[in-house]
């Protein structure tokens, strides 16, 4: 249906008002900067359609509710209020006649969530004209089909394109992540191997020793003894305090001077194996006391053998620990087999994150974790607030270089919980750091960066979990980034974000 079918009949300046409405001056829509181009049959088909209501002071639609009204200021003062974190934020306010809210985007229909993306208030009481979204539909395809057709063009193929970029950033972050991971992997995994290589050649040597028992070298007394002392070193090898290399090496020459005084040529192969297992001169006196002086030399050996045995099976079980505690991190990083809406501890993902990113971080980056214990957990989107803190702590490293402090602490309290991540670097300059979340805006220089690292995290907290994400200083050596989460969220979503 045209304009000027739909006007027939309806070219009076005023038009009858619609049901619960004021009546619609077409004198008055000409004089608002939308409709100053339209025909008076288009403004009388406005005014056929529409109606004009009164305001008190108050909310004129809700955000989060059924957009079904595109509304336009006529007359007063509104302002715009967006929800973070459960709480209501004024945005901006005007008394600008025209301008307008509500179901501004329903002739893209049921491809967007026809939702209120914000609520709007009347400051004092205020006129609004108001349109049905069914019939702003069907204006605008209707008049405007290019205008549409261009509308629909930029806000999908942003959409789609944001959505391209996005996914090729997350794969970037996942290559650099596993190539981080297979990193850390890889030494536990080589020193179990060289540790196990180790084992087999002791486990060889004891079995030679047990030939020459089966051969009655040593009579019982002595056997027992032996056993004995060799249950007594094992037990020294895991209460073996921690030494420093001039410590070790001390203790070292100690023993070295002890074997050769006893006669024992290969003592100084021995010597580092038994500072480090914490075996002393005071307990290789006592062996020499016990065993006996033609025994002494097969019992040090024997008793090296067990001790390099426990070194090696505590280094074997290090190693794997190390490897399991990474393939641990590397789940709770990625959520793998968890439902995407799960209550957590906020440091588990903090600390999975921070391991996942070891190698990135370096040795040159000092990490300060100042975490807040007592906070029970949250129900979040996991997986999805790792990318965040990703995010966050890959632009802080990024911007000192490999070198300077990284900071995370926490804290809350029963509505919410902060995470701040702060760094030592140059700081964000003062002319761009108001649109640091914007799409597709970077201060990395070209190819390292797609900008879309922020504008994502920004979504995830905000939009996804009704948060807050803001940078609350920056300043040469101190930039600090501040996610606040809602402990009470609303029923899980979609997708991700």
């Amino acid at each position: 249906m045209s304009a000027d079918q739909a006007s027939q009949g309806a070219t009076a300046q005023t038009a009858s008002p619609a049901v619960g409405g004021l009546p619609c001056s077409v004198d008055e829509l000409r004089t608002l900067f939308l409709f100053e181009k339209l025909t008076d049959d288009q403004l009388a088909w406005l005014c056929e359609r529409g109606r004009v209501i009164e305001a008190e002071s108050g909310m004129v639609i809700v955000e989060g509710e059924p957009a079904e009204l595109f509304v336009i200021l006529l007359e007063g003062e509104v302002s715009v209020i967006k929800r973070v974190q459960g709480v209501d934020v004024e945005i901006s306010r005007t008394d600008h006649r025209g301008v307008y809210g509500g179901a501004w985007n329903a002739y893209l229909g049921d491809r967007v969530p026809q939702t209120y993306p914000q609520s709007l208030r009347a400051v004092r009481p205020a006129r609004f004209f108001v349109l049905d979204a069914d019939q702003f539909s069907f204006l605008m395809r209707d008049w405007f089909p290019m205008a549409v057709h261009l509308l629909e063009g930029l806000f999908f193929g942003l959409r789609n394109l944001q959505e391209t970029v996005g996914q090729r950033e997350r794969l970037l972050a996942l290559g650099a992540l596993s190539a981080g991971l297979t990193h850390e992997l890889n030494n536990p995994a080589a020193a179990a191997v060289r540790a196990t290589a180790g084992l087999r050649e002791r486990v060889a040597g004891m079995r030679h020793k047990l030939s020459l028992i089966a051969d009655g070298l040593y009579d019982k007394a002595v056997l027992s003894t032996l056993i004995r002392l060799q249950e007594e070193a094992a037990e020294r090898v895991a209460k073996a305090p921690t030494l420093s290399p001039l410590e070790a090496s001390d203790r070292e020459d100690e023993l070295g001077d002890w074997f050769d005084e006893h006669s024992i040529d290969f003592g100084w192969d021995v010597a580092p194996v038994f500072v480090q297992a914490g075996l002393d001169i005071g307990w290789l006196d006592q062996v020499a006391e016990l065993v006996g002086g033609e025994h002494l030399s097969s019992a040090v050996r024997w008793l090296g053998y067990t001790v390099e045995t426990e070194l090696l099976m505590n280094e074997i079980e290090d190693s794997t620990t190390r490897v399991s505690t990474l393939v641990g991190a590397a789940k709770q990083y990625s959520q793998l087999d968890r439902a995407p809406f799960q209550t957590v501890d906020i440091h588990d993902l903090l600390k999975s994150t921070l391991v996942m990113l070891g190698r990135k971080i370096g040795d040159g980056i000092q990490v300060v974790k100042d975490f807040d214990r007592t906070l029970a957990p949250i129900a979040v989107y996991a997986a999805e607030l790792n990318q965040v803190w990703t995010n966050l702590i890959d632009n802080a490293v990024s911007a000192m270089g490999g070198t300077g402090t990284l900071t995370l602490r926490t804290w809350g309290d029963d509505e919410s919980i902060t995470v701040e991540i702060g760094d030592t670097g140059p700081g964000i300059p003062a002319d761009v750091v108001g649109r640091i979340f914007e799409p597709f805006f970077t201060t990395k220089p070209v190819g390292e960066g797609t900008g879309l690292g922020l504008d994502i995290s920004w979504r995830i907290v905000v939009n996804k979990h009704h948060g807050d994400l803001r940078v609350v200083s920056s300043v040469p050596g101190d930039t600090r980034f501040q996610v606040s989460l809602p402990r009470a969220q609303p029923t899980p979503l979609g997708p991700p974000v």
